[in-house]
């Protein structure tokens, strides 16, 4: 028994759940149709306490505790992480001018969403009877969306960057910031011996000195910190630094009483327009997806199969109704801050969920005795439905907001001046879309670029570039690039699914003009030869090659002998993989 007690390592269980759910469960359901975010979430409601265990003794001969994760809260905690490490992501994406810029749709229309839906669910609420306290806990509780689910949608699909991506995620932005003034109210709701008013000015108080003094000192500190590290050249070293400044930042603002998100948040900003956000970004990202599959696990672990089925009406109508509800009173603020209808009703159907702090109110109402226990769990097993519903109807919901936006609204900015015919169309104006731009120019051979920053589009037009704002996933945007005409189409996005999607629209309208695509491995460029590319560039692998000549040529050979064994290389890798992609299609 001592010998066992010595080597026991705590949480191994829920570590091994977790890692078989991640590696095998949720593929396994990618497979037969779910994407990642539902997956995890089914998987939650699997290995949750609800879940098997209340089936089953044993399932294949396993005893299905030993398969089940009991810690609910235990979970949900170490998941945070997942939500800390995506706004540190999310900060990174962005810079400080680009948040200014969006300061009117934050602080406009997210503060609007929040206060107006806080009230008309807390007058529902009320309407059916529940006492002031718990109707206002409710009302404030679900105004939140979820952060989590709608922004890693948006950066799977490639569209954080687009106009009703930038309006979604200001919603979100206010709705973390009102996180702790929420949840302030809350227990000011519960009988409390001193003043929560304090404290909740305490709290505005800190963020007004707190996050400017975050952006300012922190390039001067946090910057010659990464440069001393930097310069170590040890990946594992440069890691542990990233997580100790995300991290501590995150937990400066806790301490500070407003969220850790937020300090992650910050931290991002920081560092978005340096040399190190590229690398950040890498070491974060493998962090940021497994602690938000985490995170997913744990929503799906809250799910009670018996609640919902003993109260599936009742849970329904709230379902039903509250997403009504979040739906027409987002589209009513966009459209009043000058949002097209498509943008409205896009972001009014992706934001109508609850989110993962909705929760985190709802619990903390439950323990301070403000919602009694039944209607709690109900709203709990509404709250995690919403959203699991949300990651099932997006394609459907992209679909709705592309029908109501008519071609004289699309913003493409003189698009229909690009060239009719010899021109090349580049998909993504970033540094290898802009890079492609300069060769043509040299070469007088004419090109029209489609970017969907608007940033980028009013800064390259500013400079006389042919770059206009469009989708080129869509069929009208590609006819009005004439690309059914052009002599090639270049997908130069950052994202595989969006040059992925770009390329299946452009093989669905039957343009046959040769595609080349950019890719960041040999797996994505087996992918993309399958859906129809006619050439895919490995990043990585044309800097080896360039590298490799650089060094032939160092080491005494011709530089002519260097370029063709260069070249020589270059197709074998692309007989390789045509060869492998005909194979695996056969």
């Amino acid at each position: 028994m001592e010998h066992e007690a010595t080597h026991h390592i705590p949480f191994l269980k829920e570590a091994l759940i977790f890692l078989v759910s991640a590696g095998v469960v949720v593929p396994i359901l990618q497979r037969l149709g779910l994407n990642s975010i539902l997956g995890y979430m089914v998987a939650g409601i699997a290995v949750g306490p609800f879940g098997l265990v209340s089936l089953f003794d044993t399932l294949f001969g396993i005893h299905t505790q030993m398969v089940t994760i009991y810690d609910i809260d235990g979970v949900r905690r170490v998941a945070e992480l997942g939500v800390v490490f995506l706004l540190f992501v999310i900060g990174l994406e962005l810079s400080v001018s680009r948040l200014w810029a969006l300061r009117r749709l934050v602080f406009g229309a997210g503060g609007a969403q929040v206060g107006v839906t806080s009230l008309v669910i807390a007058g529902c609420c009320l309407a059916f009877g529940l006492p002031m306290a718990a109707a206002v806990a409710i009302g404030v509780s679900l105004a939140l969306s979820s952060t989590a689910i709608v922004v890693q949608m948006l950066i799977q699909r490639g569209r954080l960057a687009s106009p009703s991506g930038q309006m979604m995620f200001a919603v979100l932005l206010l709705q973390d910031l009102a996180v702790v003034p929420v949840l302030l109210i809350i227990k000011l709701l519960a009988p409390q011996e001193g003043s929560l008013l304090q404290s909740l000015l305490i709290s505005v108080g800190f963020a007004c000195v707190a996050i400017p003094a975050i952006m300012i000192l922190g390039p001067k500190v946090l910057g010659p910190v990464m440069q001393f590290i930097g310069a170590r050249r040890d990946r594992d070293m440069f890691t542990a630094a990233a997580l100790l400044i995300i991290l501590s930042l995150a937990s400066l603002t806790a301490a500070l009483g407003l969220s850790l998100a937020l300090g992650a948040f910050l931290a991002g900003l920081v560092f978005s327009d340096t040399e190190f956000r590229h690398q950040l970004e890498a070491e974060i990202a493998p962090f940021k997806g497994l602690l938000l599959g985490l995170f997913f696990l744990g929503v799906g672990m809250g799910i009670d199969p018996r609640i919902v089925f003993n109260e599936a009406l009742t849970i329904g109508a709230i379902v039903i109704g509250l997403m009504a509800l979040k739906a027409v009173i987002i589209i009513v603020i966009a459209l009043a801050f000058g949002q097209s209808r498509a943008i409205a009703v896009e972001a009014g159907l992706m934001l109508s969920q609850a989110g993962e702090f909705s929760l985190v109110g709802i619990a903390l109402a439950l323990t301070l005795g403000v919602i009694p226990d039944p209607i709690g769990g109900v709203l709990v097993a509404a709250i995690s439905i919403s959203m699991a519903l949300t990651t099932a109807l997006a394609v459907p919901i992209r679909r709705i907001s592309s029908a109501l936006e008519p071609k004289e609204q699309l913003m493409t900015q003189s698009l229909e001046e690009s060239p009719a015919e010899g021109h090349v169309v580049i998909a993504g104006f970033g540094r290898i879309g802009a890079g492609i731009g300069a060769m043509l120019d040299l070469q007088r051979i004419p090109y029209a670029a489609l970017e969907l920053d608007p940033l980028t589009v009013s800064k390259a037009r500013a400079d006389g570039l042919p770059v206009h704002f469009g989708d080129a996933r869509r069929a009208d945007i590609l006819a009005a690039a004439h690309a059914s005409s052009a002599i090639a189409v270049v997908l130069t996005m950052d994202s595989a699914a969006a040059n992925g999607a770009v390329l299946d629209a452009i093989r669905r309208e039957g343009i046959t003009v040769p595609v080349v695509v950019r890719a960041r491995d040999s797996g994505q460029a087996h992918a993309l030869y399958g859906q129809g590319a006619d050439s895919v560039v490995l990043e990585t692998f044309e800097a080896s090659l360039q590298m490799g000549e650089e060094t032939l040529v160092a080491a005494g050979l011709p530089r002519e002998a260097a370029h063709d064994l260069v070249a020589e290389r270059r197709a074998q890798n692309v007989a390789l993989l045509e060869g492998a992609t005909k194979a695996h299609a056969s």
